[in-house]
């Protein structure tokens, strides 16, 4: 194909990075169209973007709404940047128009905090009968991270035995509490029980109950939490031979004091409470009155680093490697206006489309990133403003008994 025309559904902080990318790729993206709920936030994007593009309204969770508008735009794929909530009545859009589709989370339900890829996965016949693709995913955690260990098991591993995802945002905002992405989908994620794979069984763990100093390239040592990520469930469906994976995220001090207290207190609930002859649920007033992870991007300072340390076999000896990128807040507001959390995650989404047009990826049905080509997709990702470096440890005489090392 080469090229072709793009729908871009959410206008959020990595829906604006996604739409100005496409703006600046017109050789790949021959139309750009974003489309949201609230109709000035398209406006607002589309004032940021370096040619022109159109937009929409649409109510993402009606998908009589989003079939017309796929109808009315003729896209090529749909880049799936709203919640993740609507990410069902989306990609039912998209089989009924016969448009590939592309996402950065997995479906979840509004009333249990709960995400997995079941839901999706079981389009996979459907999309495969109409010829489309159903690209799931392609974020950076999960994406690029999810990439790293494709590659990794294409050319740096006879087997992979372990992953263990590392995920640090070493940037201050000034704000007393604020989270980088939707606080609603951001709480609920933090605060659902841990999980972790080993030797052929989920282990659950209380939330934020396992903690450790990791030492986070690029920026430096920083307490890590284990928490579940919706990665690990595909990528333990798909790296065959994988005995143990995780997935570790650093948050300071002050926000854990935070959440902690909002828990205590109920405001971090997500079922329906009567206030004042009114229904609402806590989660979302407390969003109400946080601010726009979007608004934070101006006075961001420092850096994320996210990677994968990844450990197997290599011609018959141990081997450990760390695949990562670090990204700074400020070079990416400079660049899109937007703090680092949102770029790396908008950038990767662009990138991903573009090797469906570009006919780099290809195939029918539902399918996670780790599952694609790895190497084209990392060579546009840098070009795109992501570059990704690799650190090799010495692990000689390990076992995956003993703990990775991360330094």
């Amino acid at each position: 194909m080469g090229a072709g025309r793009v729908l871009i559904i959410g206008a959020g902080a990595a829906g604006s990075v996604a739409a100005q990318k496409c703006a600046m790729n017109r050789d790949v993206f021959t139309g750009v169209h974003l489309a949201s709920r609230t109709l000035s936030k398209c406006e607002a994007v589309r004032a940021r973007c370096a040619t022109p593009i159109d937009i929409s309204q649409v109510d993402a969770d009606d998908v009589t709404q989003v079939i017309g508008l796929i109808e009315r735009v003729k896209p090529d794929i749909v880049l799936n940047l709203a919640l993740p909530y609507q990410d069902l009545t989306i990609m039912d859009g998209c089989l009924a128009c016969g448009v590939h589709y592309l996402d950065t989370a997995n479906y979840e339900p509004r009333h249990e905090a709960k995400f997995s890829y079941t839901w999706q996965w079981a389009y996979e016949q459907r999309y495969r009968d109409k010829g489309i693709m159903a690209v799931l995913g392609c974020g950076f955690d999960p994406g690029v991270v999810s990439v790293y260990c494709a590659y990794a098991g294409r050319h740096l591993f006879d087997e992979i035995q372990s992953i263990d995802i590392i995920d640090c945002n070493a940037g201050e905002h000034g704000q007393a509490f604020a989270t980088n992405f939707n606080p609603e989908i951001n709480i609920r994620e933090v605060t659902q029980p841990g999980r972790y794979w080993e030797r052929g069984r989920w282990i659950e763990i209380a939330p934020l109950s396992v903690s450790r100093i990791i030492d986070f390239p690029g920026v430096g040592p920083r307490k890590a939490y284990l928490i579940y990520h919706e990665e690990e469930e595909s990528l333990v469906r798909h790296i065959r031979g994988l005995q143990r994976i995780r997935f570790w995220m650093t948050f300071s001090d002050s926000y854990i004091t935070h959440l902690t207290v909002l828990q205590n207190v109920g405001m971090t609930r997500i079922d329906e409470i009567d206030y004042e002859g009114r229904k609402i649920v806590p989660l979302q007033f407390l969003k109400a009155l946080l601010p726009e992870p979007s608004s934070l991007a101006e006075h961001y300072t420092g850096r994320t680093s996210i990677g994968a340390v990844i450990r197997g076999m290599k011609d018959r000896a141990p081997r450990q490697v760390t695949l990562y990128n670090v990204c700074d807040h400020a070079r990416t507001y400079r660049e899109v206006g937007a703090q680092a959390v949102s770029y790396t995650t908008g950038v990767p989404a662009v990138t991903g489309a573009m090797m469906v047009l570009k006919g780099l990826w290809t195939g029918a049905g539902v399918l996670n990133v780790e599952q694609l080509p790895p190497e084209p997709f990392l060579n546009e990702l840098e070009r795109q403003g992501l570059p990704w470096q690799m650190d090799e440890q010495d692990v000689r005489g390990a076992s995956l008994e003993g703990e990775a090392s991360f330094a």
